[in-house]
């Protein structure tokens, strides 16, 4: 005799069918049983475990585990298909994607990257004003700290990482490769990310390529604006002027960067070996820049 659960199951199966959500935390399962007991005629003692275990034998649900060196496992739940770039929003609530695979989204980078950067805001922070020559050229005569968030599953690699609170500053719903849709930054934003953290899309030779291929795309007004809402500790508009000259911008655009002042010695990126001196950025850059 088909116990209640399995007389259910042409429902459950028409409600994961009708979701446009694909990738499912357990908390969400367990409110999907929650929510949709009375109706299916569950009995009370079907808990979540249950419910779960027969969705993975009885329907086309499958089990994602996403696995770390340093943290626990990440468990996902996924309906069908999801891409890998759908699988990466899961991983955090309120992710977006950014920089190298926000570039690949927005077609800025030939590369087809087999790592996947998930943004996640930190909550608000007071903002340092103790900026001297002395603090810049301590903070970039170290390597670029890198996140220690990395998983692998089904072969790609997700970095998760904690940003700078912008309020999801321009950040938009796009579509991914597959079609499905998914939230990371846009053009200009996108642009600034790379430049304050350039080993998270590949290094500054691909930031390079990245800013010619978004020479007939870019705002340099919203670019600017999104910039300074960023509110920055460091004169990062100096790094994207000289990336702007060097991809080819015309210098009515570039040198509206440079309007917004020269106060320090700033540099390209962090740890630069036996790096050159750009004057008209106050920048130092390595030598074949």
């Amino acid at each position: 005799m088909p116990t209640r659960i399995q007389i259910a199951k042409p429902d459950i199966i028409k409600l994961f069918e009708s979701s446009p959500k694909l990738v499912y935390w357990p908390s969400d399962l367990a409110s999907v049983l929650a929510t949709n007991r009375n109706f299916w005629r569950l009995a009370q003692t079907t808990n979540t475990q249950e419910f779960i275990d027969f969705l993975l034998a009885k329907t086309k649900l499958k089990r994602a585990v996403f696995s770390s060196k340093n943290y626990a496992d990440i468990v996902r739940y996924i309906w069908r298909h999801a891409s890998p770039y759908q699988l990466a929003s899961s991983l955090r609530h309120d992710a977006y994607l950014s920089h190298a695979s926000a570039l690949f989204l927005q077609g800025l980078t030939d590369q087809l990257p087999r790592t996947i950067y998930v943004n996640r805001e930190q909550s608000p922070k007071p903002k340092s004003n103790s900026l001297t020559q002395e603090s810049i050229n301590r903070a970039f005569s170290r390597k670029q700290r890198m996140s220690k968030y990395v998983y692998t599953y089904d072969g790609w690699q997700f970095t998760l990482l904690s940003g700078k609170n912008t309020g999801r500053l321009e950040v938009t719903t796009m579509t991914d490769p597959s079609g499905q849709h998914v939230d990371a930054t846009k053009l200009e934003r996108t642009l600034i990310d790379v430049v304050v953290r350039p080993a998270y899309a590949g290094g500054i030779y691909q930031v390079l390529e990245a800013y010619k291929a978004a020479k007939d795309r870019l705002s340099v007004n919203t670019l600017i604006a999104t910039l300074k809402k960023l509110d920055y500790l460091y004169p990062y508009h100096q790094a994207i002027g000289l990336y702007m000259q060097k991809a080819g911008y015309e210098p009515d655009r570039y040198l509206r960067l440079r309007k917004l002042g020269l106060q320090y010695d700033f540099y390209l990126a962090h740890a630069i070996p036996n790096p050159q001196y750009v004057p008209e950025w106050r920048l130092f850059a390595p030598k074949d820049f």
